[in-house]
């Protein structure tokens, strides 16, 4: 007889969950009646630790897999069962502007962090973030999130990616053989990691600021031990043929 393993809230003594609760099987057919709906599944997480450990065990996985099919199986082709850093941070990452705050990690101004509906993160993109001698790795990399009007630091532009592999990547290689220091206080908003600031490591090419549409000396960007990256760059303005184009 095959047993199913069974799940005992810890939250507390008063939780309802000891008055028992749906069984996972439901509420797998709830969620994915929801569209594995990412603040339906963050709302849930809050309820108690059993919810917490469903959630990060199943419902975000099925949401990462369901956003972004190809993405998931080519980050897992490897033979790995697990994303680096586990699921519940790279459906964050999928979902999540960061912004940044005064004396933080990336500008000294305060952009709070969003919910970002729909993002595409592209593995061609990811190239043009690469050294020539790292161009082997596969980096996934978003369109920016643009923030413009910030005042004297102009259109700013927030991307996020994520690693294949980083353990074993060239970039981890290289960061190692320069004796780069990890962030000593900062660490990832995703997966709370340390952080390599890949600008003090001059791992930054130039083709990632063409890519971005974006100043070559204003962008920065950072990689955490689970092959997050975050980064942030100012943006070129629209040239006069791009605005009436919009316009119309």
């Amino acid at each position: 007889m095959i047993l199913t393993k069974q799940y005992r809230c810890v939250h507390s003594a008063s939780c309802q969950c000891t008055k028992g609760h749906l069984s996972e099987d439901v509420l797998f057919l709830v969620f994915h009646h929801l569209n594995w709906n990412p603040k339906l599944i963050a709302t849930l997480s809050c309820v108690c630790k059993w919810f917490d450990d469903l959630a990060k065990r199943v419902l975000w996985k099925e949401f990462c897999r369901t956003r972004a099919p190809k993405m998931m199986l080519d980050l897992q082709s490897s033979g790995s069962h697990s994303i680096d850093g586990n699921w519940r941070p790279l459906g964050k990452l999928l979902t999540y502007c960061s912004g940044c705050k005064k004396g933080g990690l990336l500008k000294n101004i305060q952009i709070p962090g969003h919910f970002v509906y729909r993002t595409r993160f592209s593995r061609t993109s990811g190239k043009s973030f690469l050294l020539p001698q790292c161009r082997n790795d596969v980096l996934y990399v978003s369109d920016p999130c643009e923030h413009l009007d910030q005042g004297e630091e102009g259109d700013l532009g927030f991307f996020r990616g994520i690693f294949k592999s980083f353990a074993t990547s060239n970039v981890r290689r290289m960061l190692n053989n320069k004796g780069a220091k990890l962030h000593p206080t900062e660490v990832c908003p995703y997966c709370k990691a340390k952080l390599w600031s890949m600008l003090q490591a001059n791992m930054i090419p130039q083709s990632a600021s063409c890519r971005l549409g974006s100043y070559e000396d204003c962008i920065e960007y950072y990689v955490c031990l689970n092959g997050h990256m975050l980064g942030i760059c100012t943006l070129l303005p629209l040239s006069e043929s791009e605005e009436a184009s919009e316009k119309d």
